[in-house]
């Protein structure tokens, strides 16, 4: 098994990526929140607890559980020059682009002597009032002096605990995402060092996309039905284009087994910002989903063409059910979000009732606040193990959001 297999979404999962929230959160600000994908500033200390929570329930049901800052952590330490070559792009990409302010965040950072310091110091964002106050003089300049003091020069990142986005694991490769909003494309710098450099997964790792990629995708869109089948979200955070490439590069790579992608049209709502805030796969005969979405979804199947380099695409006409009964040749029952109650689901949804992370058949994480929908869970035989989630969830994601597959079993 390669450093990367993920196969299905309901496989024992042996080994997963998660971000413990930092000081990023600290750095959300009434007035940033929009621009940074938050509708609320979580308390940072009981996020860590559920973070913790979460954690604990994944390890104690033999889940290796392996955190983003500490691969890039390791990452930076196998030489000097991956140090200064990533400092180096992460000003880039913070979008620093007057001259001072490059050498001047370059020393800062540089300075940083523990690689994780300096990871979780590029992750939780650098204010101006940081800077060596002297290296500015900014007497002599404009910049300074119509900036305000408790401006960010380098924004935090407060979504890299839904580590589900940045990538997707997706057979024996990844997926490296061009996320949908700037904010959030800052986030898969880490994952391009990972898979660049760390001695785990350097050359071992297949990529079907590319950060550098023209269109938008995310990890939550994507889902391993099986090892033929993947499902994709067209959604308010992924289009079109991005599935016909990355279907493109899957068909191409001859020890990828899939040869079926189905893409999954759902309405563009922040309710509804990834397929897997409405469906997720709980069970081999099982899944739940939103109601809201049911009038609307709309199915296609995208193959392999008989030229190089083609591919056709054909709409489904058939129920949901009908469409996964068709693929994963087995009966399927969908259990709906608070059982169908309009306004529940629509609560339950919008905290992630519907997000659920499978660690094993018919075994899911899931937020405790969801109770109807947890407990229809139960009643269809689904052994439910809940998780705090008071603060998590007001960056609006559930369990699958906040974890990356890395390995699960055949």
């Amino acid at each position: 098994m390669g450093s990367i297999h993920v196969t299905s979404e309901i496989k024992p999962l042996k080994k997963v990526l998660l971000h413990r929230p930092g000081k990023e959160l600290l750095n959300l600000t009434p007035e940033t929140l929009e621009r940074l994908l938050f509708d609320d500033i979580p308390f940072l200390k009981v996020a860590q607890q559920e973070h913790d929570a979460f954690a604990k329930i994944l390890k104690d049901n033999g889940v290796e559980v392996v955190y983003l800052e500490d691969l890039m952590a390791e990452t930076l330490t196998l030489n000097p020059e991956i140090k200064s070559k990533f400092i180096k792009q992460f000003i880039y990409e913070a979008g620093i682009r007057t001259p001072k302010y490059k050498n001047i965040v370059f020393d800062y950072l540089n300075a940083i002597q523990n690689p994780k310091d300096l990871v979780l110091k590029t992750m939780e964002g650098i204010n101006l009032n940081e800077l060596d106050y002297e290296a500015r003089d900014i007497e002599n300049s404009l910049v300074d002096l119509v900036s305000e003091e408790s401006k960010f020069i380098c924004d935090p990142m407060p979504n890299l605990y839904f580590t589900r986005d940045p990538f997707a694991s997706i057979g024996d490769g990844v997926s490296l995402n061009r996320m949908y909003s700037v904010t959030r494309n800052r986030e898969t710098i880490y994952a391009e060092y990972i898979f660049e450099y760390h001695p785990e997964y350097k050359g071992k790792v297949d990529k079907y996309y590319d950060r550098y990629n023209a269109f938008h995708i995310e990890g939550g869109d994507i889902l391993n039905l099986n090892d033929h089948v993947l499902a994709v979200g067209i959604s308010q955070r992924t289009c079109p284009d991005a599935i016909e490439l990355l279907a493109r590069n899957v068909f191409e790579d001859e020890d990828c087994k899939i040869d079926t992608i189905l893409a999954f049209n759902i309405p563009v709502s922040r309710a509804f910002m990834h397929l897997d805030t409405v469906f997720t796969q709980i069970d081999y005969d099982k899944f739940t989903y939103h109601p809201g979405i049911m009038g609307t979804l709309e199915v296609f199947e995208i193959t392999k063409g008989k030229e190089e380099d083609e591919i056709k695409v054909k709409k489904m006409t058939n129920t949901l059910e009908k469409i996964l009964e068709k693929y994963l040749k087995q009966d399927i029952t969908l259990i709906p979000c608070a059982g169908g109650d309009r306004i529940a689901a629509e609560r339950e949804q919008w905290n992630d009732g519907s997000n659920t992370l499978c660690i094993a058949p018919g075994v899911v994480v899931v937020y405790e606040r969801n109770d109807m929908t947890n407990a229809l869970l139960r009643q269809h035989g689904i052994k439910v193990l809940e998780m705090p989630s008071a603060e998590l969830s007001r960056g609006r994601g559930g369990p699958r959001c906040m974890s990356m597959p890395l390995v699960r079993e055949d």
